[in-house]
């Protein structure tokens, strides 16, 4: 079984809200700023820590010309990996890692994610939440990124709008419906997994 994760897809936006999503995640325990060495730490491409300001991290993700892997923090020894990368077709991705985390960290990655989604300006595709890592986060982006058919079984959650919700209603007529604002409807099985 592979690393459970969240993987957050969304349209990329005029400007970044990259300041705001780092609120919205602090509100939820989650710290860009490492609480022992001062910085925001960015992953090498050998999985080095690099430090950073926060400020020029920011404006590195609004350049969108590179994908970047950062970590989020819950304590000096807790961290969140967050794979950031910049699709085709105007469209952004991030993907947090829960592997190492408590029920309740991972609970609070996923209400940080989920608050960013439905209360940022920029409009979210979709999340999608396999906690248990059932799937791989790829395994998604036929269907969200290029209306693709082929659908992913269902993970634990899913928060999407349409024409994606009904492809998966109709794929998964059982599963649970309930909407979440900004347009966008959570989806979970019927059974817990």
């Amino acid at each position: 079984m592979a690393d459970g994760f969240i993987r957050w897809y969304r349209e990329s936006g005029a400007t970044s809200v990259f300041a705001e999503q780092v609120e919205m995640f602090e509100a939820h325990g989650m710290r860009l700023v490492h609480p022992v060495r001062g910085a925001a730490v960015v992953l090498d491409v050998e999985g080095e820590q690099v430090l950073m300001r926060p400020q020029e991290l920011g404006r590195l993700l609004g350049l969108r010309i590179a994908s970047i892997t950062m970590e989020w923090w819950f304590s000096a020894d807790i961290n969140v990996i967050d794979a950031y990368a910049y699709e085709p077709l105007g469209c952004e991705t991030q993907t947090l890692w829960l592997d190492g985390l408590t029920l309740q960290q991972a609970d609070a990655v996923e209400a940080a994610v989920v608050a960013a989604a439905t209360g940022l300006p920029t409009p979210t595709r979709a999340v999608i939440v396999d906690r248990r890592g059932y799937g791989d986060p790829d395994d998604w982006d036929s269907a969200v990124l290029y209306d693709g058919e082929r659908l992913p079984a269902v993970a634990d959650r899913v928060l999407v709008r349409d024409p994606l919700k009904e492809k998966l209603l109709r794929s998964f007529p059982e599963s649970r419906s309930e909407e979440a604002g900004a347009g966008l409807t959570l989806l979970s099985p019927a059974r817990p997994l």
